[in-house]
């Protein structure tokens, strides 16, 4: 068995309470989040009462302002909380991600009546979000989305009919910001919307069956004439399309740490058991094909560390990211696709069975590659910035 305990990251913060705030979380990750997230994860339990905690402990609204229950926290800070979760359960940090993704319409574009009436709960209140905007038509091609909001002439309300793909906490948030077509055909018809997962109305199918992230339930959600007040719609009526877009750019970078928290997490195990290994008299660690394999996979991971990092500091700084963010959103997931095969190969055929985490590992990272945006999406992103629209 692995007798080497895995080293803590070396991080570069920028202040004393971030320094506080990281050595909060890995306390929390090591006694309440890794000891149980195996045993979780196979039985597709969904922790619940952990995200209690991390709300208790101020740790669901770090990005937001502290008036209403955030954080006050940069991006740069954020994002490392987001990895160091990750690195425990990826279900918890891509849970808390999604989390923040669903916050982000609200605290970005709402009124202050509606911040100062549903951000404190949301970010401080033990209160779960979730983010929808795909649909089973429309993925990629978010801008097609058929969900429609009615505006109801006799009570100024809307009603929402359709149905969202492949939410995240679909059916166990408690609620929803929800984009929906209020116009014409394209980007300019979509508005957004705050839903309560109590809605009339509002129903979940059955979670899909998942290759990894068990224990977080995804779930198509049916709005059937569900009733929303406009104090509830979210910015102008047609701005919900660049609303999500400004959430996705954030959200990307979410994606891009737990990536790199998950890599990090096999790197630990494969350093773990190589060092513990031993064949033909000496730890496995010793060949140099396994060094030279330590060596790419602590590259990557350090790379998109810094790519994701960097990205951060353009977003806090104010400036534009949403190249960088595409550009860390693919690297670090196609990175931890990498790094997390390595660590099963490590293994050996000990890597293939569930008596160590590197197969759960691998399974989980092949999700970031599609959440969010698929990488092929990325590289349509990324070449729009670089060469302009395509020609048609």
């Amino acid at each position: 068995m692995p007798d080497r305990a895995p080293q803590p990251v070396e991080r570069h913060l920028p202040t004393e309470e971030a320094r506080d705030l990281i050595a909060l979380v890995r306390d929390i990750a090591q006694r309440e989040i890794v000891p149980r997230a195996a045993e979780e994860e196979e039985s597709g339990h969904f922790p619940r009462e952990i995200f209690s905690l991390l709300s208790e402990s101020g740790l669901l609204g770090l990005p937001y302002d502290s008036e209403y229950g955030g954080g006050d926290q940069p991006y740069e800070v954020y994002l490392q909380v987001l990895e160091e979760l990750a690195a425990a359960r990826l279900t918890v940090g891509l849970g808390v991600s999604v989390h923040s993704l669903a916050c982000h319409a609200l605290a970005g574009y709402g009124t202050k009546e509606q911040q100062s009436h549903h951000l404190p709960a949301m970010l401080g209140g033990g209160l779960l979000g979730a983010y929808c905007l795909s649909e089973p038509s429309s993925g990629s091609d978010a801008a097609s989305l058929r969900t429609k909001a009615v505006r109801d002439a006799d009570t100024g309300d809307w009603v929402i009919t359709g149905t969202k793909a492949w939410i995240t906490h679909g059916g166990i948030a408690d609620f929803y910001t929800v984009l929906a077509r209020t116009g014409g055909e394209g980007a300019r018809g979509i508005t957004a919307f705050l839903v309560p997962g109590d809605a009339a109305g509002l129903s979940a199918a059955a979670p899909e069956k998942k290759m990894g992230m068990k224990g977080s339930p995804t779930a198509q959600l049916h709005f059937d004439g569900v009733r929303v007040p406009d104090a509830r719609r979210i910015g102008d009526e047609g701005q919900g399309f660049a609303i999500a877009l400004s959430a996705l750019d954030s959200g990307r970078l979410g994606i891009a740490a737990c990536a790199v928290g998950l890599a990090q997490a096999a790197l630990d195990e494969a350093l773990a058991y190589a060092t513990g290994r031993r064949q033909f008299g000496r730890p496995i660690a010793d060949f140099q094909g396994m060094r030279f394999m330590f060596a790419d996979m602590a590259t990557r991971i350090e790379a998109g560390r810094a790519l994701y990092l960097a990205a951060a500091r353009l977003r806090d700084a104010g400036q534009p990211f949403s190249r960088q963010a595409a550009m860390a959103k693919l690297f670090c997931t196609d990175a931890a696709m990498s790094v997390t095969t390595d660590a099963v190969q490590v293994l050996g055929g000990y890597g293939y069975t569930q008596d160590f985490p590197v197969e759960r590992y691998m399974r989980e990272a092949k999700v970031l590659q599609i959440v969010e945006g698929t990488n092929q999406i990325q590289r349509m992103v990324i070449a729009r910035h670089l060469a302009g629209p395509e020609t048609r």
